[in-house]
């Protein structure tokens, strides 16, 4: 079950900011942050796991990573030319590449985990229905831009239509025409594969919140008995 005792922040979220500062205080903080540490290490963990496997993006419509824009528009061209297999392969390239590399995430998550202060833990509790997903990309995302990139290399460095991709976008990018992330493919890879992650977080985290229900355990039961009162 991802981000359980999320609850937390569902119920809060209906409450004006007295009555959440009175539920907040009803935990001690060491157990607040405690649970919330262990909750978002369940939901990595899950997000991590349910992409980084085989056909974790490729079948995954949510996150299933599309040719770059460019590619796309001369798709039919290229067909007609017999390029199809090839832009099969590089799409599906795509996919595994993001597949292999979102692995990587799951060190750098756990330390976003651990190092939460109180007041992170409580901004997580009352900032919205995404507001763990923000946390995590905000602690996250340009460190896992690093590591991700030479993992991605290792499946596209392979593919000859990435490589010719890359010598058009690379002179386009320096004409100021592309994006920086559309320069090459592993850069667009990379990107898209990152937005996967934590989409997939920020998914079950507004399911937990909707239906607290999914978010059963000991804190849940405590949060509703002071409701409850």
């Amino acid at each position: 079950m991802l981000i359980s005792r999320l609850i937390c922040s569902a119920l809060l979220a209906s409450l004006g900011p007295l009555a959440q500062a009175g539920l907040l205080d009803a935990f001690s903080e060491r157990d607040t942050t405690s649970a919330m540490r262990q909750a978002l290490g369940q939901g990595a963990e899950q997000a991590v796991s349910s992409l980084g496997r085989t056909d974790g993006f490729l079948s995954n419509q949510k996150v299933h990573i599309q040719l770059p824009e460019q590619l796309r528009r001369a798709e039919p061209a290229l067909r007609l030319m017999g390029k199809g297999p090839m832009l099969d392969e590089l799409e599906t390239g795509l996919n595994r590449a993001a597949e292999q590399a979102v692995p990587l995430a799951r060190k750098l998550l756990a330390d976003a985990v651990s190092q939460m202060s109180v007041q992170d833990v409580k901004g997580v509790l009352t900032g919205g229905d995404d507001a763990a997903t923000r946390y995590f990309e905000s602690k996250t995302r340009e460190a896992l831009n690093t590591r991700f990139l030479p993992e991605v290399r290792k499946i596209t460095g392979k593919l000859t239509l990435a490589q010719q991709y890359n010598q058009v976008a690379t002179a386009a990018s320096g004409m100021g025409l592309l994006k920086a992330q559309e320069a090459s493919v592993e850069s667009y890879v990379t990107a898209r594969a990152l937005d996967g992650l934590y989409l997939m977080i920020a998914e079950e985290e507004r399911a937990i919140r909707s239906d607290p229900t999914r978010a059963a355990g000991q804190l849940v039961r405590q949060v509703f008995s002071v409701l409850g009162n």
